[in-house]
């Protein structure tokens, strides 16, 4: 009990000490929160300002649907091609991969879009327009600068979104894909299966159109991805279709002709010719219902296979920007000044005068 008084008596004694060392050393503290401070104003100031919209999705099942057209597909032998409509989910949790992709990226650089200034200008312009830190331009300036050499020995040619090839891109095509993926994101809860795309750009409005693109985009790339496979089937069995109301046509005409040019003739020949006409045509009419019924079958499985989706949050413009948060900054590098001020008084003094000594001995 006794050793366990000591204890805590000295290790309020030594609190105390330290206490009193960053009271006696408290301007030099005050000044490095004030660089701190200094220097959280500049760096918030010198980024530029971003705002955000976010759009959350959230996938409607068709299961109750796919139950009803089942049934009746059943009855024209199709029961075994209606399998594997239901399964939602994992459609949607492809929209992160879908918008990591080249194709995606590239039709969503076509986008016309507008400015808060009322400028009109694809989005692959505009990303060239987006604005830097001074310490990118600072980073940046040996490119330019090797850039600005090059050109003096060339002919300067500037990428066209409409001259892109996805299978040779240039440097420049790569870098606007990679911009393209650093302001837009998607993520998707498995859990929920709510999808949130996010934009972020200098422009509101730019922000907002960007983000309604890529919502229109994603339902685009899955509805195609779904119904492929079923529109596949519709139009191959339309083509059916089309041959068997010919043939159908066609056997109709010709018992017609027959019919009418022996219509007073009793002869046992005409008559089982007629009764095979008759047959052909009974058989052209059961095939072409049957082909028309699958044909309805087949046009249900496709707007079955459509996603459905309902917009959550709509894209709107913000109006105050996500970014940069000033206040947090200059908080932050405060807090950090204060940390390593006190750290260097407490400790960094002591260990760094112990090894200069060390040094001086060794000598």
């Amino acid at each position: 009990m006794i050793k366990s008084n000591q204890q805590t008596e000295n290790q309020e004694i030594d609190l105390i000490a330290l206490f009193r060392k960053l009271y006696i050393n408290r301007k030099n503290i005050y000044k490095a929160v004030g660089i701190g401070i200094a220097a959280g104003i500049i760096i918030g100031f010198s980024l530029p300002r971003t705002y955000q919209v976010d759009v959350n999705l959230s996938p409607e099942s068709g299961v109750s649907a796919t139950g009803g057209l089942s049934g009746i597909a059943s009855m024209f032998g199709l029961g075994s091609a209606s399998a594997g409509f239901g399964e939602d989910a994992l459609t949607f949790n492809m929209f992160p991969e879908i918008v990591k992709t080249n194709p995606f990226a590239l039709e969503m650089l076509q986008i016309p879009i507008q400015t808060q200034k009322g400028d009109s200008i694809i989005l692959y312009d505009y990303l060239d327009t987006e604005k830097k830190s001074w310490w990118g331009y600072a980073m940046g300036a040996p490119g330019m600068l090797i850039g600005g050499i090059k050109s003096l020995f060339k002919e300067e040619q500037k990428d066209s979104i409409k001259a892109i090839d996805p299978f040779r891109l240039t440097p420049e095509q790569s870098g606007r894909i990679g911009m393209l993926k650093k302001v837009l994101e998607v993520e998707t809860d498995k859990k929920s299966n709510m999808t949130k795309v996010t934009v972020s750009l200098q422009d509101p409005l730019a922000a907002a159109i960007v983000a309604d693109s890529a919502v229109h985009k994603l339902q685009e790339y899955i509805t195609d991805y779904r119904t492929r496979k079923a529109k596949q089937d519709y139009d191959f069995q339309l083509s059916l279709c089309e041959q068997y109301k010919k043939e159908y046509f066609e056997a109709q005409q010709e018992y017609a002709k027959f019919a009418d040019a022996n219509r007073n003739v009793i002869l046992q020949t005409v008559t089982s010719e007629k009764e095979r006409l008759q047959k052909n045509l009974t058989l052209a009419e059961q095939i072409y219902s049957q082909s028309m019924g699958q044909l309805q079958v087949l046009r249900g499985k496709v707007q079955e296979a459509k996603p459905v989706f309902a917009v959550v949050e709509p894209a709107t413009v913000p109006l105050v920007p996500a970014s940069p948060k000033k206040m947090l900054i200059i908080i932050a590098f405060a807090f950090l000044a204060f940390v390593f001020e006190s750290a260097w008084i407490l400790f960094g003094k002591d260990i760094y005068h112990d090894f200069k000594n060390e040094l001086k001995k060794k000598d």
